[in-house]
């Protein structure tokens, strides 16, 4: 009897532990930003006013091999509701080897009234952007990708908000997926996929972007979609050419260096085409993760450290992004472990069952804050109602997402010498190779 409860309550001691670190770390901050989130949009209604005169702004659209998207973008820019007459265009072009200059070609004879320039730079979005930016006339200065499109009112919403609080730097917009592209979509799998890329966009930007706003912390600007004042911008050291997370780098460069404020501006939308594929996927976040660890280091300094938790929110995003996204990757080894060592099966498939429906709480929580921030957008508000299933594939999504992110720090801390990310085909390649040679050594050896 004795043991038996011993033994109950050691593995109830588990189950316990085993919840504490997602309830601690993820549970209740969602909670907190579930209701802040409330007051953040109450502020948001209150109406801005509409500037006497509009602004001449800057456009800089990078180009590279781009002649699928180049037009489309443009023409959002032309029928945009912002004045034809207050805008410059630049699309810089870094070596593309396509035909997106016939593009440009079109578009200007297409949109005459725009101001509208191609400019040639060496090869790098960083470089086309710091080239591009110094042929600016514009009191702002926005970034925007040429394989997205801009929201009709985007460039208004985002210059209204400039002139109205003279204490902002720097802005980002939120993006989203084009919801079009993914209801076209054939093939379910990748349909499903697109559905949850979409779904974590309107978490990241609509939810926790606004979130890090509200304290000045947001931990990266869009390289999709943002605005600077030109004179903050300048009092940088432009984009960083040596990272490949250089919106992140100019994020922090215009809070620490230019002593600037960087938000995110909740009504400019900017829509992107949806993934094309796992693999892409694979590559993708692998990217952003060295970019993520390639500028902390360089703006960490000597503030990492435990007691700076509370006081530094560099430090809690590391701590969350990857001290905990370890744990995430090694519980699973471990829960396999468990069960040699007499722990219930049945118990641990009540804690993942636990912990799957702790994070589909937190989506859930999410959802009905995005959801009210989409009001004024009855389309997307729409979409995003209808692929609420989502939330139940949420947990998965992320899990296995933490594990590209775990194989993005290996290949940095290892392989940080090259530039480009290797494809998920080429390292199973290389994994393969591995087992084989082991297996034949382990066969030689058998041999002897």
């Amino acid at each position: 009897m004795r043991y038996t409860l011993f033994s109950t309550l050691s593995q109830m001691g588990f189950w316990i532990t085993w919840l504490l670190i997602p309830i601690l770390v993820e549970a209740i901050p969602a909670v907190v930003s579930f209701f802040r989130l409330f007051a953040i949009k109450r502020q948001a209604s209150i109406t801005k006013d509409v500037p006497e005169f509009w602004p001449f702004i800057s456009i800089i659209v990078p180009v590279y091999n781009s002649e699928d998207t180049l037009y489309q973008c443009i023409q959002s820019i032309e029928t945009s509701s912002y004045p034809i007459d207050k805008i410059q265009i630049i699309l810089a072009d870094n070596q593309s080897s396509d035909d997106s200059f016939a593009i440009f070609q079109n578009a200007q004879r297409d949109f005459s009234s725009l101001n509208i320039q191609w400019m040639k730079t060496e090869q790098g979005k960083a470089r086309a952007l710091n080239s591009a930016i110094y042929n600016c006339t514009g009191m702002y200065i926005i970034n925007i990708d040429s394989d997205g499109i801009l929201e009709t009112n985007a460039l208004k919403n985002l210059i209204k908000k400039f002139e109205n609080d003279s204490t902002i730097s720097a802005m980002t917009g939120n993006i989203l997926t084009q919801r079009e592209m993914i209801q076209q979509t054939q093939n379910m799998g990748l349909k499903c996929l697109q559905c949850l890329e979409y779904f974590e966009y309107a978490q990241a930007f609509i939810s926790g972007r606004n979130i890090e706003s509200e304290n000045n912390q947001l931990y990266t600007m869009s390289g999709a979609f943002s605005g600077f004042r030109k004179e903050a911008l300048l009092k940088t050291f432009m984009y960083d050419v040596s990272t490949v997370g250089e919106d992140i780098d100019i994020t922090f460069q215009v809070r620490e260096k230019a002593e600037g404020r960087v938000i995110l501006c909740s009504d400019a939308f900017f829509f992107v085409d949806p993934i094309e594929g796992w693999y892409k996927l694979y590559t993708q976040r692998q990217r952003w993760q060295r970019g993520q660890i390639e500028v902390s280091k360089k703006f960490s300094g000597s503030r990492l450290g435990l007691r700076s938790f509370f006081s530094n929110f560099l430090v809690r995003r590391l701590m969350i992004d990857h001290t905990f996204m370890f744990l995430k990757t090694i519980w699973l080894f471990a829960s396999i472990a468990l069960l040699f060592l007499n722990y219930s099966p049945l118990l641990l498939i009540l804690s993942y069952l636990a912990i799957y429906l702790l994070y589909v709480f937190m989506s859930i929580l999410i959802f009905i804050n995005v959801s009210i921030m989409l009001k004024d957008f009855k389309e997307e508000r729409r979409f995003y109602f209808k692929i609420f299933g989502c939330v139940f594939l949420m947990p998965i999504y992320n899990f296995i997402l933490s594990w590209v992110r775990l194989i993005g720090v290996i290949n940095t801390e290892y392989f940080s010498s090259q530039w480009t990310t290797k494809s998920y085909q080429d390292e199973m390649g290389a994994i393969r190779k591995v087992i084989k040679k082991d297996l034949e050594k382990i066969k030689g050896d058998g041999n002897k």
